[in-house]
């Protein structure tokens, strides 16, 4: 027994529903199958695009940084290098307290006695302090020409506790005898800091 349908009987309004209903299914499926996955699949790629543009433009801004930061580093080696002058190491001392002595003799200061006395750590832990007691003789003006010798070199001294003795005239000229205490700083190095 067949089934006998006729189209034409129908409404006007349920023969456009019933032609239009296959093309409806199919878009719906194309939708739901096709079209609805790759939407997902461009969100989650334009949410990795904004990370990734978030990230090229802190590392442009980094970027952009980065000359002013070799520069500004380059600053602070050479103040370092300026600053490790100013303070020599531990083993270069030596050649400093000698070269005070040099100072001494050079500007016409007769020098009586030198005594170095006891390193210590300064309380910062970052300097040490070399004292030496000096006595020397010689002409008021020699004495500030040291003096003013010793504000010239590339080196931390200290100079303190000066005592002047009587003045005596020697050939015509008055000498003074003067006792101070130079004191040399230089650097701690961090290795010998850690072992103390």
């Amino acid at each position: 027994m067949a089934l006998k349908f006729d189209m034409k009987s129908l409404p006007p309004y349920v023969r456009i529903i019933m032609a239009a209903l296959p093309a409806a299914l199919l878009a719906v499926a194309v939708m739901i199958l096709l079209i609805m996955p790759k939407q997902k699949e461009i969100k989650a790629l334009e949410a990795r695009i904004d990370e990734q543009n978030n990230k090229i433009a802190s590392s442009q801004a980094k970027a952009a940084r980065l000359e002013a930061l070799i520069k500004e580093s380059e600053q602070l080696q050479k103040r370092v290098k300026e600053l490790h002058e100013l303070l020599p190491a531990d083993k270069e001392i030596t050649s400093l307290l000698k070269q005070i002595s040099d100072l001494a003799t050079a500007s016409g200061l007769d020098l009586k006695s030198w005594r170095p006395g006891q390193k210590k750590e300064h309380p910062s832990g970052i300097v040490a302090e070399t004292p030496v007691s000096i006595s020397v003789s010689g002409a008021f003006h020699d004495l500030g020409r040291f003096l003013s010798s010793l504000t010239k070199l590339n080196r931390i001294v200290n100079v303190d506790n000066i005592q002047t003795g009587g003045a005596q005239a020697v050939r015509g000229v008055n000498t003074l005898a003067v006792t101070f205490t130079a004191t040399a700083y230089s650097l701690v190095v961090p290795e010998e800091a850690g072992k103390k």
